[in-house]
């Protein structure tokens, strides 16, 4: 009769998911729409910076701008929109890079990679979770997480050495699976404003081009059609500039943020194939 061999079972992980609010997804968008609106209806369409101010109301249709600036109030009700994601993109880089930051840590990923192989090559864990505690970054929770089950396993005689290499991996698969979702989060905010930015402007453009022929059909051509023309024609412009300028922005932050992103992956990465290889070889 075969011998049946105990199984031993690996603990789970101790990696405890992170709290996070995902207050500022719902109420950005809103708070800037709304000042955006704000910004156009009350800054640039200030009466006295027209020459033939009209009444109040929701869309005052002010005439003669006396500069730039009230000029842009002509581009229309698309305009609060494009100023208000111009105020998203803002907000959400602000957000990301203070995120970011946090998650880099302190000094050079690399750097910080360096030292712990070189404390575990001495077999001093306790230095290495110490390099972990001054890093601070997601590459040093996340090796923090490993290094804890490191430790734990140079103690336990119940598992094979594969085995413990497996308890390691899988706990830094798990601290990788909590820190990445938080790195990643609201840059989806950045890539569909990259793309929406430019539809919205081109639904601007297209609403000033209709006005601009619409009264020159009306008016056939005579003084007043020239000026609604000239007023079609600059909320078309002002509509396509402030969107191709807000996707441009959008697009230039997110790539900055998913190459920081990629960088931190890359030092995760490579901390959870420091931290099995090194026990492989030093704890066979």
């Amino acid at each position: 009769m075969a011998e049946n061999k105990p199984t031993a079972t690996v603990k789970a992980t101790s990696v405890q998911p992170k709290k996070s609010s995902n207050l500022i997804s719902w109420i950005a968008p809103v708070v800037c729409i709304v000042a955006g609106y704000c910004i156009w209806r009350f800054i640039m369409g200030d009466p006295s910076g027209f020459k033939e101010p009209a009444g109040g109301g929701f869309w005052p249709h002010h005439k003669g701008p006396k500069d730039a600036f009230h000029r842009i109030y002509e581009g229309g009700i698309i305009v609060p929109l494009l100023i208000g994601m111009f105020l998203m993109v803002i907000v959400f880089s602000i957000e990301r890079f203070l995120t970011i930051r946090k998650a880099l840590g302190n000094g050079s990923i690399a750097d910080f990679i360096r030292k712990v192989q070189y404390h575990l090559a001495n077999r001093n864990v306790d230095a290495a979770l110490a390099e972990c505690d001054k890093q601070r970054g997601s590459v040093g929770n996340v090796m923090k997480a490993g290094l804890r089950r490191y430790k734990e396993m140079i103690q336990d005689t119940s598992l094979t050495t594969d085995q413990k290499v497996l308890a390691i991996q899988k706990e830094v698969e798990e601290a990788t699976a909590l820190e990445l979702p938080m790195l990643q989060k609201n840059l989806v905010f950045l890539s569909t404003i990259t793309s929406v930015g430019t539809l919205v402007a081109l639904l601007g453009t297209v609403m000033g081009m209709i006005r601009s022929f619409a009264a020159l059909g009306e008016e056939g051509g005579g003084g007043s059609a020239t000026y609604e023309l000239a007023v079609g024609i600059s909320e078309a412009l002002y509509n396509t500039a402030l969107g191709i300028g807000t996707s441009a922005l959008a697009l230039i932050m997110y790539n900055i943020f998913t190459t920081k992103i990629d960088s931190i992956t890359y030092g995760i990465d490579e901390s959870g194939f420091t931290l099995t290889q090194s026990f492989a070889s030093l704890y066979k």
